[in-house]
């Protein structure tokens, strides 16, 4: 169906032999006005714009990815990360938008007060679009409706100690008040699902030996708290998302609440999809994070929850921490932070490990662009097409290169994927129908949830 291209000057028109869109990969112009995108049409249809850009035949273009699972730790923790350096990574890993945890950064991000404290941090100094969660912790529940209208995203809690004290845990019955809380407007509750019954009675972790660590993070401790969040959703109704799927045992337990109607999502990370146990040096606490990396044949199973969309997304859980904190220097996994670095290289990960499993970069768009924004609900995001955001990537899908940490644009050179080759490069990032310049004035836009 024509939408007068022919007739109309566009601001930009981007000339792409290959695009990938909500229906798949083809040949298409996109002409932008202003901000957003005003026509996708085939590529032999004319187009006139004030400036016009043709993709090399090497290249394709995405839509910018979404990355709802960034800790940014900034305020407070802005010596492990921040917004500036945070959010030109994302730039540079072919992302338009993140979504920032609510821990780590002091103050947590558990009431209306500190959020506005970390709006002001963030207001000038991203390259990316950029929102927030709430977050739930014991005592808050009276916060989290004031914290929904001001317009975050969701909000997160941990069942086990989260690995800063200022964001404890909630018992039973606080988890049940918070979802019934929730539940109450319509309101997401993003959940770290572990049980800390399990791990407390696993071997503690400590040494270099990464088995000992695995040991110490069990499935099953994943196992029993994703039933427990659905026996909740159940009970409660409120919409529910499980973070960083590492166990698989657990893809059978969501499949079967999603053929339920229970309103459950979930997502998985790439270090899930691309590293194994096996191949884990001792020592390596790089790789450390929590849940952990599992077995090969996990992660098999991972991609086939993928496949089957039983899990809907794949985001970072981007978790730096100063090398210091990492114990790089003794590699003692009970001591090292747990979180793994990655912001920058998710979508050539993903990537890398996908085309060699046969899927197409159309599953790449659904789980890294399309599944994120639908999930928080930012309708102008995720896809190309006509009224949303001209958010780009300009990806050459067959170029290789080996990953060098010095030139990654997170604050710490430290990540599991130093030295590994990679294919998929980003060569461009487009946000709001503008080249993103991580050398220029940082000009991302503050997001607040949209009202369905």
């Amino acid at each position: 169906m024509s939408t007068g291209a022919a007739s109309t000057e566009y601001d930009l028109v981007v000339e792409a032999p290959r695009l990938v869109g909500p229906d798949g990969e083809r040949s298409a112009k996109v002409g932008v006005r202003g901000s957003t995108v005003g026509a996708v049409e085939p590529a032999h249809v004319p187009m006139t714009g004030k400036r016009h850009l043709r993709l090399a035949d090497d290249e394709v273009l995405l839509p910018g990815l979404v990355d709802s699972h960034v800790h940014v730790n900034d305020p407070g923790r802005s010596d492990w990360e921040g917004f500036p350096s945070a959010t030109r990574a994302a730039a540079a890993g072919g992302l338009t938008t993140i979504v920032d945890m609510p821990l780590n950064c002091l103050p947590p991000t558990v009431d209306t007060t500190a959020l506005r404290t970390k709006q002001k941090a963030a207001r000038g100094n991203t390259y990316v679009d950029t929102g927030f969660w709430g977050g739930v912790v014991p005592g808050n529940v009276d916060e989290l409706r004031g914290l929904h209208n001001a317009g975050v995203f969701g909000f997160k809690c941990f069942l086990l100690p989260s690995g800063v004290d200022e964001f404890p845990p909630l018992s039973g019955e606080e988890f049940a008040q918070a979802m019934a809380e929730i539940a109450s407007f319509g309101g997401l509750l993003i959940v770290h699902a572990e049980d800390a019954g399990v791990i407390d009675a696993a071997p503690q972790a400590s040494g270099t030996e990464y088995k000992d660590f695995l040991a110490s993070r069990p499935r099953e401790a994943e196992n029993r708290a994703v039933q427990r969040v659905i026996d909740q959703v159940r009970e409660t109704g409120c919409r529910a998302h499980i973070l960083h799927v590492s166990s698989a045992d657990v893809v059978d337990l969501i499949a079967a609440a999603k053929r339920e109607g229970l309103p459950i999502t979930a997502e998985t990370c790439p270090h899930y999809l691309v590293f194994t146990a096996e191949e884990i040096d001792n020592g390596a606490t790089e790789f450390k994070c929590c849940p952990p990396i599992r077995e090969e044949g996990n992660r098999d199973r991972l991609w086939q929850g993928l496949a089957d969309g039983t899990i809907d997304m794949i985001v970072s859980d981007h978790s730096p921490s100063t090398p210091e904190l990492k114990e790089v220097d003794t590699g003692d996994f009970g001591t090292a932070w747990g979180g793994v670095s990655s912001l920058q290289l998710g979508l050539s990960a993903v990537w890398t490990e996908a085309r060699a499993r046969g899927f197409g970069l159309s599953d790449v768009v659904r789980w890294m662009a399309a599944g994120p924004a639908r999930q928080t609900r930012m309708w102008a995001k995720g896809a190309i097409e006509v009224g949303y955001d001209a958010d780009f990537c300009v990806l050459a899908p067959d170029e290789s290169n080996v990953v060098d940490p010095q030139l990654l644009q997170h604050k710490h050179p430290v990540t599991p994927y130093a030295k590994r080759a990679l294919t998929g490069a980003v060569r461009a990032t487009w946000l709001r129908g503008e080249p993103l310049d991580i050398e220029e004035q940082p000009r991302g836009r503050l997001l607040g949830r949209e009202e369905v």
